[in-house]
């Protein structure tokens, strides 16, 4: 490919400058919302302690048993507060690295799960403060031995409420990855309902282990838990609907790897006589396009891509070239998501070119079916 093709791979190396670059981002903006956050660090702790300081018995309060307590941990609450505060930044620059290798359908489904990923761990932490810590250290006060004085460690409860807010920020994120595993093709939204049993049990053995050792915090998580699990089987339905048939339980794509054809065979989906096979889904049935609706196609693609002149083939030898322009078209097909009119291309060229030719078509079919 030429260096000036937008479409040209970089360097191994351009890309760990890249890397660098953007990781030095990252690290700047956590250290300049670090900064602007520091001066109200105790202000700040005292807001995160708020509902333990509501439970504790008059005359109780919290306590530091080491000597840099009371200056390590706000300090150290401040720095945790700056990178969640900076996520919404540090995700942007994740994506701008990956960004570029992406196709055009991958990023408009990656740009809305990147947005609700972080909504959503925002949401599980507020659903943690708000809902989860009322609850839990009512029931610890509450459950206190007679004689036994709650008087809390600075530095222990702030290792407590950050291990709820991550443990809650992430099981947030479940319709998240509920929805990639089926765009992935990895299962279908039938496949796991089909596993809802296993699912509520998990559930429940991964809020025992993240949460302290109470029935409540462990419920408080489950619960919600389970029902975003329900939450992104519906949206998977919904954002990929016809993407799998839903009659399917096993998890298998009927769109599956296409098959290459035989040279000289019938084309995928049709019988020796050329009809349909029958014994395929609808959904499933590879359309290929008429020469007439394949020159309209590549007519519209040579219109829009600018400065582009088609080769001049020369007769005889010139077949080989034929061949590699039919590779080239395939490719800008890839690139349009004409990904119909590509494998029409791709087939020919497995009818028509030598070896290497046709080795380099699988190659792209192959990467067409991933």
């Amino acid at each position: 490919m030429q260096p000036d093709d937008p479409g040209a791979e970089q360097p191994f190396v351009s890309h760990l400058i890249e890397l660098r670059d953007r990781l030095i981002r990252m690290v700047i903006a956590i250290l300049v919302v670090f900064l602007a956050l520091f001066p109200f660090a105790n202000e700040l702790y005292v807001y995160i302690a708020a509902p333990l300081m509501a439970q504790l018995p008059d005359g109780n309060t919290m306590i530091a048993t080491q000597v840099a307590a009371p200056f390590l941990t706000p300090f150290k609450l401040a720095l945790v507060a700056a990178v969640f505060l900076s996520m919404p930044f540090l995700f942007y620059q994740l994506w701008a690295f990956v960004a570029p290798g992406l196709y055009q359908h991958e990023r408009r489904l990656a740009v809305p799960l990147l947005l609700s990923s972080v909504l959503l761990f925002y949401l599980g932490m507020l659903f943690a403060y708000y809902v989860v810590f009322p609850l839990v250290f009512a029931f610890l006060a509450g459950s206190t031995p007679e004689g036994v004085a709650m008087m809390t460690d600075i530095s222990a409860y702030l290792d407590f409420v950050l291990t709820l807010f991550f443990a809650f920020g992430l099981a947030f994120e479940i319709p998240i990855a509920t929805i990639l595993l089926v765009a992935l093709r990895l299962t279908t939204p039938n496949a796991l309902a089909a596993k809802r049993p296993y699912v509520i049990v998990g559930v429940f053995v991964v809020g025992m282990l993240l949460t302290p050792p109470d029935v409540i915090s462990q419920t408080l998580l489950a619960i919600p838990m389970w029902l975003l699990f329900e939450l992104g089987i519906l949206f998977a339905r919904v954002l990929l609907k016809g993407r799998f048939d839903e009659d399917d339980d096993d998890g298998t794509d009927p769109d599956g790897p296409a098959r290459p054809p035989v040279p000289g065979g019938p084309r995928p989906g049709t019988t020796v006589g050329g009809e349909l096979d029958p014994a395929l889904d609808e959904a499933s049935r590879w359309q290929p396009l008429s020469e007439a609706e394949m020159e309209a196609e590549l007519d519209r693609i040579d219109t829009e891509e600018a400065g582009y002149e088609p080769p001049i083939v020369a007769p005889g030898p010139g077949a080989i070239n034929s061949v590699e322009e039919k590779l080239k078209r395939a490719n800008r097909l890839r690139e349009l998501d004409s990904l119909v009119a590509a494998r029409h291309v791709l087939y020919e060229v497995l009818e028509e070119g030598d070896e290497d030719a046709r080795r380099v078509a699988r190659n792209i079919l192959a990467q067409l079916d991933d």
